[in-house]
């Protein structure tokens, strides 16, 4: 197990088929992702909403369902979407469903979100295999104790050879960079931008670190992703909108999704 939560302690009334499966890897689907979990074989499906306790997102582009599947061999937890901090929940509610998920089992979490890229030798169309993070929202799940945590490694090295090795062999570009996050939801200005290249991001979204953090914390091994779906403000002339992100993140799916399928295979 990856943790000694229970799920009596924070979701004492769970549907069955979701309290009784025992995955591999927990998988945690961004904005436009959810198609990841249709090219596999499905064993459940469970609305967040059917859970007490769980929060769920307003955010268009996800789904709000916990997906039971088998994949490349291997049991798998999706997580068809995410809240969020700017939604108005605290960082303990936003990390609340890697908790609910930690609790089944899982030695992996998978992680992958939607970003605006700040790096010009990384195209918006692509992936990147985050290797950092700058957390910016001045806020933390572990946040109410002393519960100190070294991050001085997030994203799994020997997780993230894998899926470099994998990638090379395969064809796929997957760069490695600094993931921003920031509290949103209003997208950064130029000036914003400016500073977040200086401070060494290559990428910036509204999501994933409270996760990362949280996974870290509970024992599991964290790999994460984000599809770069825009060029970030200022970078170019492009006005900025959430339905670009959502249609880039559809058709960027497809490319990582075989890389997943390999990677889980070997973790079988």
């Amino acid at each position: 197990m990856a943790s000694a939560i229970t799920l009596s302690e924070e979701f004492p009334s769970v549907p069955a088929e979701l309290a009784a499966f025992r995955p591999k890897v927990a998988l945690v689907l961004g904005s436009g992702l959810g198609g990841f979990a249709e090219a596999c074989d499905q064993r459940f499906a469970v609305p967040y909403a059917e859970i007490p306790g769980l929060p769920e997102s307003k955010v268009p582009g996800h789904a709000g369902e916990f997906v039971g599947a088998e994949w490349g061999g291997a049991p798998v937890l999706f997580a068809k979407g995410r809240v969020h901090y700017y939604e108005g929940h605290t960082p303990g509610q936003v990390a609340a469903q890697v908790r609910l998920m930690a609790s089944l089992g899982p030695e992996v979490l998978i992680l992958t979100n939607a970003a605006g890229t700040l790096n010009p030798r990384f195209a918006p169309g692509g992936w990147m295999m985050l290797s950092d993070h700058l957390n910016l929202t001045a806020a933390s799940p572990l946040s109410g104790g002393p519960n100190f945590l070294d991050l001085s490694e997030v994203y799994d090295v020997r997780l993230r050879g894998l899926f470099r090795g994998l990638a090379a062999e395969s064809g796929l570009a997957l760069p490695e960079g600094v993931y921003a996050c920031v509290p949103g939801p209003q997208y950064e200005t130029p000036a914003e931008v400016r500073m977040l290249r200086t401070l060494g991001a290559d990428a910036v979204g509204m999501s994933t670190v409270f996760e990362a953090v949280q996974g870290r914390a509970l024992g599991m091994r964290v790999v994460a992703f984000s599809c770069l779906t825009n060029w970030a403000a200022g970078v170019t002339a492009q006005p900025l909108s959430h339905q670009e992100v959502l249609e880039t993140g559809r058709s960027a799916a497809s490319a990582l999704s075989g890389l997943l399928g390999q990677a889980l295979a070997k973790m079988a």
